[in-house]
Parts: C-alpha cells; structure tokens; sequence
C-alpha cells in the first residue's frame, strides 16, 4: 500500500478515519486527497480506512502527492471491532482506533469521516491525549420540529432526547474541536441550545463534478420511447425505499404502467436481494408493459452521470431517514426533479428548493399517486430549474473539503 510521506515537511497532518467502506466514503476521501495534495499551503491528510477503501484510493492518487497523502489501512481486527453491531462497542473501538492511529501517524489532529457513533465516547468525556478531533454529524434531528409540517412518532421522541442529552455532553467535551453538519439548520439550532454549540458549523454537501466520459452501452439506463423513466441509485438498502418503490408500483392502473419505466441502479443488500427479486417477478406478470431494470452492482462516476441525466425523475423515497441526501444534488445539478420523502430535512430541502415532490414515502398509496401524476403532468412541471440549479451550484467539493481542512 503506497503511503507516500517523504520527500516534504508539512505544517499540519490531518488524519481521517472512515471504517465503512459502503456509500459515500470513496468520493469524499477523494475530494479530501485531491484538495491536500493540490497545494503544499493546504494541510496534508492521512487516511485510516479499510483496505479495500485504500486500494481503491490509491489507483486514483494524484500524480504529484508531494508526500501529502498516506494511506493507512485498517487491520482486519480493528475494521472487525468498529463495524460491531453492538454500536456501544462499535463507538468505542472507533475512539480507540482513532487514538491509536493518531500517535503512530503524528497527525495534528483527527477527523470522523461520521462522527454519529462517536458521541458516546465524546460524551463519556473521553480524551485524545494532546491531540483534539472534529467530525461529520449525519444525522442530528432534535430540531425537525421546527419544520412545516413535522410529525415525531412515539420511538423518535426518546431518540431525540438522547441525541439532545449526548450533544449537550460532547460538545462540553475539550478534545472535541468542531462539528460539521450537513444540515445547515442544525448549526443555529446548537448555538442557542447548547453552552458549547459554537463549535458546530455547516458543511457544504459536495456535488459530483461531471464526469468527463460517459459510458456507452449500457442497456439498463432509460430508453427514449415516450416514458417517464424513475431512478433509484446508490446502495439500496430497505431505508432507501426500494421496496415501497415496487409495492406502489403495484398500485398503477395499466395503463399508466405502460407509460412508466423504473431502474434500480447501485448494488443490493444482501439481505433485501431475495425479497427484491420476489417483488419484481411478481410485477412482471401483474404489469407486463411496465419496464423494470436492476443494476446489482457499483456503479461508477461516469454510469451514473448518464443515468441521471437520461432520466425523467430521481427517487428519494427513504423511510423516514434522518439527515441529508447527496441524491438531492445530483439530481438539482441535471435538473431532474426528485420524489423524495417528505419526512426530515430531506423533504424540507425538497420545498424549500423546489426540487420536486415530497410525500409519505413509508406509504406505497401514496407513492403510487406522485408516481401517477408525474407521468401525467409531467416531470417539468414539478421543479424549478433555477432555484435548483442555485442548490447545487453552492455546494462544491472544493467547498467541502476547504471547510472540513480548515484549522
């Protein structure tokens, strides 16, 4: 594994940790080194990440690292304790792996690539020695009730209050630096809630640059026969929606099957492959003109640049997921409007944006009526191309990692 270090005194060394391997790991550590190793004023990085991840990452370094970049990767017992199930034995591996590395790195500083584990142990008051850390919040929701039309469940109330107890604790906490939220109403929120809320901050969610090439013939992207074509990407998980997806499309009359096109593109959880497949033989017998593609596997850059931009709408029907959503982005940037869920910030930037549609996404009636007026109404009529283009165009992947480097 390259760990080009030498040749170059650097002031600052920042080490970020990232033990999932899975979403948005790869495209973020790769705006973090390319903006290291861009300019020799810029602090350099060191990445603690499963080895896959790095391999990955290191078939894609810059040509001249200038010794900015080193790439740690995790051991096999180390990524085996911080991905536990147990998620108290999980945060804490992750704290002390996260130390571990620091001193064997000499980084300055570390960096949770997600940081939502990691409150226990910032809560507990844990410390890193001389060294202090920041991180990525995802998910901070104790402020949704601020939204129109916001509705908590009964399980979402006692969440919050834990989540209120262990932010009011971790930020008291010395070692902790800064805390970047996606969620720019989140900051705010914290300043006037907690003694110690001055220490988060908003991060700009990057956008993918275009891809310089697109791929040809991929037969799994939308076809130019008169249908709206509806995309779900990324990795499809039961939180992403791709279940609620087919059971609504059930709930289509004949005809507006015919009129409609869905692809599934990004790879399966293995635990939802086998009901996936049931569902989808299931519709092709139930509507035979509709048109249905799975693409079971990681797409790249490139693919799913031209699949979003060959598609009518973006599906973000995620089941009540808390925080914020790259799909968004892709989506405004091709301007493509979204049906999105209309729980959370997720639908809140959905309205406030007027990015597309937001519904009950946890009811298959529901998203079967969007999914009917879309494609009568049609996909246009459901976005503003300026308001979202404004979206996009504020959220960079310079800006991002400008923002998670800064001292």
């Amino acid at each position: 594994m390259p760990s080009p270090r030498n040749g170059e005194t650097v002031s600052r060394r920042v080490l970020v940790f990232e033990p999932d391997a899975e979403g948005h790991s790869q495209e973020w550590l790769q705006h973090l080194i390319e903006f290291a190793a861009a300019d020799r004023a810029r602090p350099a990085i060191s990445v603690a990440a499963p080895e896959k991840l790095c391999l990955a990452l290191a078939r894609s370094l810059p040509a001249e690292v200038m010794g900015r970049v080193e790439l740690r990767p995790l051991s096999p017992q180390e990524l085996r304790w911080c991905t536990d199930r147990r998620l108290t034995l999980a945060a804490l591996a992750r704290w002390w792996t996260m130390r571990r590395h620091l001193q064997q790195s000499g980084a300055d500083s570390g960096f949770f690539l997600s940081l939502d584990l990691l409150a226990l142990p910032l809560a507990l008051g844990l410390g890193a020695k001389d060294k202090t850390v920041s991180g990525i919040l995802f998910r901070p929701s104790v402020h949704y009730g601020s939204f129109d039309g916001h509705c908590t469940r009964g399980g979402e109330r006692l969440r919050d209050v834990r989540k209120n107890l262990f932010y009011r604790l971790m930020l008291r906490n010395p070692a902790l630096d800064r805390v970047l939220s996606l969620d720019p109403f989140f900051p705010a929120y914290a300043a006037r809630r907690y003694a110690k809320g001055h220490k988060v901050e908003h991060l700009p969610d990057p956008t993918h640059p275009v891809a310089t090439t697109v791929p040809a013939g991929n037969d799994n992207g939308p076809k130019s026969n008169g249908r709206t074509t509806f995309l779900l990407f990324g990795y499809l998980t039961e939180r992403k929606g791709p279940l609620v997806v087919l059971d609504a499309l059930e709930r289509l009359t004949p005809s507006t099957a015919a009129k409609v096109g869905v692809v599934l593109a990004g790879r399966v959880d293995p635990a939802l492959r086998s009901r996936l497949e049931e569902r989808c033989a299931h519709l092709s017998t139930l509507h035979p003109r509709l048109s249905l593609s799975i693409e079971d596997r990681r797409l790249d850059q490139a693919e799913l640049e031209s699949l979003v931009q060959r598609s009518d709408v973006v599906l973000a029907p995620y089941q009540r997921f808390v925080g914020s959503s790259g799909v968004l982005l892709w989506a405004a940037r091709a301007g493509k409007p979204v049906l999105a869920q209309a729980y959370g910030l997720v639908g809140h930037l959905t309205r406030e944006h007027h990015l597309g549609l937001s519904v009950d996404s946890s009811d298959p009636v529901a998203v079967a009526a969007a999914i009917t007026q879309m494609a009568q109404v049609g996909p246009s009529s459901f976005i503003d191309l300026s308001a979202a283009q404004a979206f996009a165009a504020s959220q960079t992947p310079q800006r991002f990692a400008a923002t998670v480097l800064a001292a």
